[in-house]
């Protein structure tokens, strides 16, 4: 009988798997033995796609003439700095008595390409081949995992999808940023001032964000403040005094006037005091209305949500989240953090109350779990919004899974999002917070004013976020107490400037969940979830694409308020794809690539399917893009070479910058000096 091999996506999980084992295993290089089994890992990616001039030397140079590039088969190679790795996963894979493999990578698109792409270029035998697909690196999680491991070639729809996701950007990528770098490259880097070239980069969701950033900044720029009037009325009651606002009405002499802002403001602030001047100087109580507003707990956190809540709290990027929620998964302290789910499947609801009495011994957080077992509130949450197999595709929400063993590894950080994590669940279970909430109509003549009010009557799920006895939200909240219908008071009118105000910047937070919503910054919680379809990119990669603009230069951020805003290259090739690829910026479309690689992964349409209606919408912006600019002489004067008043390092002659790069200007591979950057 052969043995097991268990391949992991990095060594610390790869040893988490062999101590859940508990075979008696050997260290080597790069590996873990028994007598029962072997425990291997990646490193991340062990194998990568070539550049195009592995395919043909010609490639190399930067031509309208080999492009488009889209080859009928695309190469791969191992990625040089992890041959070491790579040579020992795939000896292990073909090893004579290695029987079964496991795979451990992470459980998502992005850990099975990782996985099939060593498969691949191993050229792995046909062997028995399993996934283990787990939401938490706990031991009981584990084993359960390997125990009930599919076969691999159940997951072909993921596979697929993780490929054509890869291909997709390398192709666009490398066609679009190459074709923009021969019209553009050389004008934008002398625009701002680059002593180094750098091409301009496009990218399938890089480039719609960078669109999202650079519309939000042109919107506040050319947001013109508009000046309104409101009009307020005060009565005097018991020594305090209350204020009203008007509104419009039917009613109203008012109703569908030019004249007004809104339903409740002037344009001019003559109107406003014209009515204050026209109204008397009583007012009479026509409605008294009380009510009881019940408010759920939110939801639980998905990735882009706990990103966005850590962007606001604790001003950390959401590739810092990231990583966080990593570490955090892999003390075994939460669950899978790369999920865009926020709700709990029905299986993990039937067995919350393990995830709940582990946390009964978290220090600060443990009075709320046992009140939750003690209470039975966990019994009937199969029953509530929070448990919905139809939203969940790979992974449930993040959750605490209730081992407490590694709370004392944690740092300061990891501690604050394990408890922002921990309090979003433990609220699930807590009953409804419940507010009174009064309104009251005040008619002066024709015209109506509105106060309201709203007092906290029950705690509900906000004791978990740290309120531990009932306050009034506001100091006139027993209105229902001091007015009664037919009343009559006297009043004083008051007009309140104000100006509207342009849409805010985005936050690195605040990016994320527009891109989780393709393109749309929905504020409302509830109305997210309500609408959400396929966004721009995954929850995987969002961090990183706003990482990579800010490496690029393309954004800036501002670390102590996580503000993003354009770069002055990020502006300039916004307008050049908005001239030439304005597609590029549509969110719309970046999310519906999106959507057709869910597709792929549900069977819907096939891998071809998308491939060749991708691959026509490359050729088609590289064909327009040619016939464009036909006509161009792309040797010409707006491409000669501009010195730019710095000398060669090597020979001391002047550096110029060419359409291809910096070089210098006495550069000539066959004789010549040899100093370049870029491709000459």
């Amino acid at each position: 009988m052969g043995k097991n091999l268990f391949i992991a996506e990095k060594p610390s999980v790869a040893r988490e798997f062999a101590n859940a084992l508990k075979y008696n295993m050997r260290s080597k290089d790069g590996y873990l033995e028994s007598e029962e089994a072997i425990v291997t890992w990646c490193v991340g990616h062990l194998v990568t796609m070539s550049y195009p001039e592995v395919y043909d030397e010609k490639f190399k140079r930067w031509s309208f003439e080999t492009l488009p590039f889209l080859p009928a088969e695309f190469k791969y190679e191992v990625i040089e700095n992890a041959r070491k790795q790579y040579t020992i996963v795939s000896s292990l894979l073909n090893r004579e008595d290695v029987s079964t493999i496991y795979v451990c990578t992470d459980s998502g698109r992005e850990g099975e390409y990782i996985y099939r792409l060593v498969d691949q270029m191993a050229h792995v035998g046909d062997k028995d081949k399993r996934r283990v697909w787990i939401d938490s690196q706990t031991e009981e999680t584990v084993l359960n995992g390997i125990k009930e491991a599919k076969p691999l070639r159940d997951y072909v729809g993921k596979i697929d999808a993780g490929y054509t996701r890869a291909i997709d950007d390398y192709a666009l990528g490398i066609n679009l940023t190459r074709a923009l770098s021969i019209l553009y490259g050389a004008k934008l880097n002398n625009e701002v001032g680059n002593t180094k070239y750098t091409p301009i980069a496009v990218g399938r969701v890089m480039t719609c964000v960078l669109g999202m950033i650079v519309d939000r900044e042109n919107e506040i720029k050319s947001f013109v403040p508009t000046n309104y009037y409101k009009l307020n009325n005060q009565i005097k009651v018991n020594d305090m005094v209350i204020n009203g606002e008007w509104k419009v009405t039917e009613k109203s002499r008012y109703f569908n006037s030019p004249k007004l802002y809104s339903d409740n403001g002037f344009l001019k602030k003559e109107d406003a005091q014209t009515l204050a001047d026209s109204l008397p100087k009583t007012i009479r109580i026509s409605k008294v209305e009380k009510k009881i507003e019940k408010k759920n707990a939110p939801l639980l956190f998905n990735l882009a949500e706990l990103q966005s809540e850590c962007s606001k709290k604790f001003k950390i990027r959401p590739a810092k989240t990231l990583e966080v929620a990593q570490s955090l998964y892999e003390k075994k302290l939460t669950t899978y953090p790369r999920t865009d789910a926020r709700v709990l499947s029905t299986p993990i609801a039937k067995e919350i109350n393990k995830n709940l009495t582990g946390l009964k011994a978290h220090t600060q957080l443990g009075k709320f779990a046992d009140e939750v077992l003690n209470n039975g509130w966990h019994e009937n949450i199969a029953r509530k919004k929070y448990v919905d197999d139809s939203k969940i595709s790979d992974h449930y929400a993040i959750i605490p899974t209730g081992n407490l063993s590694a709370m004392g590894q944690l740092n300061e950080l990891e501690t604050k999002v394990y408890e922002l994590i921990t309090r979003r669940f433990l609220a699930i279970f807590y009953p409804v917070a419940e507010y009174s909430k009064i309104q009251v109509e005040e008619n002066a003549d024709i015209e109506t004013f509105f106060m309201s009010a709203k007092t906290l009557k029950s705690l509900g799920y906000l004791k978990v976020y740290g309120l531990e006895e009932v306050n009034d939200l506001d100091n006139i909240g027993n209105l229902d107490s001091l007015f009664n219908v037919g009343d009559i008071f006297n009043c004083a009118y008051s007009i309140k400037d104000g100006k509207t105000q342009p849409p805010n910047r985005y936050t690195s937070g605040s990016i994320t969940l527009a891109m989780e919503n393709a393109g749309n910054l929905i504020e409302d919680e509830s109305l997210r979830e309500q609408i959400k379809g396929s966004g721009i990119g995954t929850s995987s990669t969002r961090a990183e694409t706003i990482e990579k603009l800010i490496r690029l230069k393309h954004i800036n951020i501002d670390d102590k308020t996580q503000v993003l805003t354009p770069a002055k290259m990020g502006l300039l090739i916004y307008d050049v794809v908005k001239e030439e690829l304005p597609t590029m910026l549509s969110p719309k479309m970046t999310a519906s690539w999106e959507k057709g690689l869910e597709e792929i992964e549900n069977g819907t349409i096939s891998k071809q399917q998308y491939m060749d209606k991708f691959e026509n919408y490359i050729r088609t912006q590289i064909n327009t893009l040619k016939e464009k600019h036909k006509n161009d002489d792309l040797s010409s004067e707006k491409f000669a070479p501009k010195p730019l008043g710095i000398n060669c390092p090597h020979c001391g002659k002047p550096i110029v910058a060419t359409r291809f790069g910096y070089a210098c200007s006495n550069y000539n591979k066959n004789g010549g000096c040899t100093f370049s950057v870029g491709e000459i």
